[in-house]
């Protein structure tokens, strides 16, 4: 079985070397080095990058404007929140500043303002103290530290107040603290001032501004009321008030107005042309001309009758401020109002817009994507369906049945794009692959048919050579000629099995065929004769098990192509032992080997060629070692009989052949009992001997077909009598019949007795080279000459010539299976 054993050794190492190639990772394949996503995964991408980035930008838009909004609501609240409160508590402190200035200065003076003054202050104190619990998280940059700065300043009025009640603070400290406190609320506004808005923010730098403004004023009156008090100022309160004036001047002049809206131009206007404002302006001016050329340690003196115009004036120019601030604190919070109210507009009307913008790519993106997929997959779906026809048509094509391809492979409905030149594509692949196969099917069919064709040809020469074979045979008595006729007459019956391989393969059936029953004995025996070293096979039957007519010849070929498998390789002089048994399905036919036998995965391969062989193609397979195999699978197949490869206990190969019942057969009623055994045959079932017959001492007993020798010639040869009764005779005559020979059986007669150098003189004849009968063959001699063969095949073939018998079919003679054919 050794050429079972390479074949599988070669599968053996493909495979090994198949499991040594590197896989991809997760069913994930690989295309030139490269790890290739499916389309799934890629049309998902295509839609997840542009959604999340989409989602990213409108999150981070949305995030942007949301906390926008939020900062200018916030700062929105707490301007109108804070504003106010802080609006108070200023006026309250410049008040009380000038009323403390005024009775520090001349302590007659009523402190019943001071006291009324005092408690507003401490009810505007309260009030903005509450603003300390707002969240600043979103406000302005800032602002929580001024309210905080202006909280712990004014929480020191008591502390202060005690002090100008007890003398122990004078007006310079009192004017200070004041000062600073006046500052703190100041910068509160300077803090609410500044937003993220432009415009709010430009207008709120206005109210800073006039805060500033009221700031300078309350300063320079102030710092005139103690001035009032005693006609005189002292250089140190000239410059303040002078600084003040200069101050409030520039504001006015340079920060306000400009920036002013319609409404408040209108109301500044006003303000600078009254009466009041116009006699404070005066009286300011008169003030710092009356300072000029004033050294340091001089004072400027102020005229008491005066103190009354500026009073009226001072009260009547704060309240038009305080109007003109109220007037532009009212637009910039509409304005602020406004910009928040749009800008949350904005935010929605954005998110919106966002999100539906979002939804809609997130839509489209997923109907172009599932679009795109499902054209893929239709393709995929197409191109899988000629995929699948594909195959069937080359199968139909490799029955032999006429394929039509433009009816086999309809055309795909090609659409106007990129997917419809890929159906093109498709179509003009499909049916090129179909009009291949057809081509390459009607190439193999004209191959198989000249194959076929070959063969019987070369099958009609070697039967001529073997009818020729038979006449030399027949016509030669010598030992060495007869000797190598049966040699040609061996390697004719092996080429004639070649030959049927050739016929097998080219898809046809071997054509030798029997009218009648054979016993399998003969059938493994005419087996035996077709393998070339034929004489290593041992044959054991059990039983007498016959064999149906239409499958002799297939089991003839089955078996020889098995046990040629087992003698070429395995190494001589090792037995192949052949043994037959009957089982409970039919007949069991082991071929045993002690070869080298093979790897279990050999086993199974070769165990599932011989349950299904693949259709043959002989040109690609030309040099494949398992053609032997394949033509067993072939026939075992067709006949219905049941191969299996399995380990030998010897370490070889045993080859089980399960004969099934259906091919079995009774013993023909025109068959003696005695034919059954292999010492008495058929006449038209003659068959090889059996190398239980090898042994010269027991060849010649009754019931035993003599046997042939290679290169030895038997002197006394019979069919039916045993070698001990034959004597030699004188020349030209033919020897007696013994007095005590049985009668001979019913049937042909016996064969003609040949005694060695009979027919010359006794001068010509060689003496035996030893003292031995002739009739006698020393017992190293594994078989007879091929001489007794010989006399029993020319027998047979006189039996069979009382006329021809004609075949089934009454073109092919059946033949017989005779010893000389060997299948």
């Amino acid at each position: 079985m050794s050429e079972v054993s390479r074949a599988g050794r070669r599968r053996t190492d493909s495979a090994r070397a198949g499991r040594r190639r590197k896989d991809p990772p997760d069913g994930i394949p690989w295309t030139n080095g490269e790890r290739r996503l499916p389309l799934r995964a890629v049309l998902l991408v295509l839609l997840l990058v542009p959604s999340v980035a989409l989602v990213s930008l409108w999150g981070l838009a949305a995030y942007q404007l949301g906390g926008e909004y939020r900062a200018q609501a916030a700062q929105q609240h707490l301007k109108t929140t804070v504003a106010p409160l802080n609006a108070a508590l200023f006026n309250a402190l410049e008040r009380e500043r000038r009323l403390t200035q005024e009775v520090l200065v001349s302590p007659e003076t009523s402190r019943t303002g001071l006291a009324r003054q005092r408690t507003a202050t401490d009810r505007a104190l309260r009030s903005f103290e509450s603003v300390t619990s707002e969240d600043t998280g979103d406000g302005q940059q800032g602002l929580a530290a001024a309210i905080t700065e202006t909280v712990e300043v004014a929480g020191q009025l008591v502390e202060q107040r005690r002090g100008v009640d007890a003398g122990r603070i004078g007006k310079d400290g009192a004017f200070s603290y004041y000062t600073r406190a006046v500052e703190a609320s100041n910068n509160v506004f300077a803090t609410l001032s500044r937003g993220n808005n432009g415009e709010v923010t430009g207008l709120s730098q206005v109210l800073f501004d006039l805060n500033g403004v009221k700031d300078m004023i309350g300063r320079e009156d102030a710092v005139l009321s103690r001035g009032w008090a005693t006609g005189r100022l002292t250089v140190e309160d000239y410059d303040l008030v002078v600084d003040a004036i200069g101050t409030q001047g520039y504001l006015l002049e340079t920060r306000v107005a400009p920036n002013l809206t319609a409404e408040g131009t209108r109301l500044y206007t006003e303000m600078i042309r009254s009466e009041a404002w116009t006699s404070r302006v005066e009286l300011e001016e008169r003030l710092q001309a009356s300072g000029t050329g004033v050294d340091g340690d001089e004072s400027v003196s102020l005229s008491r009758d005066r103190a009354k115009a500026w009073r009226t004036a001072a009260d009547t120019s704060y309240a038009s401020l305080e109007r003109l601030i109220g007037a532009h604190s009212h637009v910039s919070d509409t304005a602020g109002a406004d910009a928040v109210q749009r800008l949350e507009l904005y935010l929605f009307f954005t998110a919106a817009l966002g999100l539906l913008a979002v939804v809609l790519v997130v839509l489209v993106t997923w109907r172009l994507t599932s679009i795109l997929r499902g054209r893929i997959l239709a393709v995929r779906d197409q191109a899988q369906d000629l995929g699948r026809r594909l195959p069937q048509v080359v199968a139909r094509l490799e029955k032999g049945e006429d394929v039509d391809a433009e009816t086999e492979v309809p055309e795909l409905t090609p659409a106007s794009d990129e997917f419809g030149e890929l159906s093109r594509a498709l179509n003009v692949a499909s049916r090129s692959a179909v009009s291949t196969a057809v081509r390459q099917a009607e190439q193999h069919r004209g191959f198989e048919r000249l194959l076929q064709r070959i063969a019987r040809r070369t099958q009609l020469l070697i039967g001529l050579q073997l009818k020729k074979l038979d006449e030399l045979e027949r016509r030669h008595e010598d030992p060495q000629v007869l000797e190598g006729l049966f040699d040609l007459d061996h390697l004719t019956a092996r080429l004639r099995r070649y030959e049927e391989n050739l016929v097998i393969l080219g898809g046809g059936q071997p054509r030798r065929r029997w009218r009648r029953p054979v016993p399998l004995l003969d059938v493994l025996r005419a087996a035996q004769g077709e393998v070339q070293d034929y004489r290593r096979i041992a044959i054991d039957v059990e039983g007498r098990p016959w064999i149906a007519e239409r499958a002799v010849g297939p089991l003839i070929h089955i078996l020889a192509e098995l046990m040629e498998n087992a003698t070429a390789f395995s190494k001589p002089p090792a037995p192949v032992e052949i043994k037959a048994s009957p089982v409970s399905r039919g007949v069991a036919v082991e071929v045993e080997d002690r070869g080298l036998g093979m790897d279990a995965e050999q086993y199974e391969t070769f165990n599932a060629l011989m349950k299904a062989p693949p259709q043959l193609d002989v040109m690609t397979r030309a040099d494949d070692v398992r053609l032997g195999l394949y033509v067993v699978a072939r026939l075992s197949v067709s006949l219905g009989l049941q191969v299996e490869l399995r380990p030998s206990a010897f370490g070889g190969t045993r080859a089980i052949v399960l004969v099934p019942q259906s091919l079995l057969a009774e013993r023909p009623q025109s068959v003696p009992e005695t034919a059954d055994d292999p010492a008495s045959r058929d006449a038209d079932i003659p068959a090889l001997p059996s190398r239980r017959s090898a042994d010269p001492s027991t060849a010649d007993t009754p019931g035993e077909l003599p046997v042939r020798a290679r290169g030895r010639a038997m002197a006394d040869v019979t069919a039916t009598a045993p070698a001990s009764a034959a004597q030699p005779a004188p020349a030209g005559q033919d020897r007696p019949a013994p007095q005590d020979e049985p009668a001979p059986a019913a049937g042909p007669a016996p064969l003609p007795r040949r005694t060695r150098q009979a027919s010359l003189v006794a001068e010509l004849r060689v003496p035996a080279p030893s003292e031995e009968p002739a009739s006698e063959v020393p017992s190293s001699t594994p078989a007879r000459s091929g001489a007794a063969i010989g006399a029993f095949q020319r027998q047979s073939r006189k039996n069979r010539s009382a006329g021809p018998r004609p075949s089934a079919t009454g073109t092919d003679q059946t033949e017989p299976l005779k010893t000389e054919d060997r299948g």
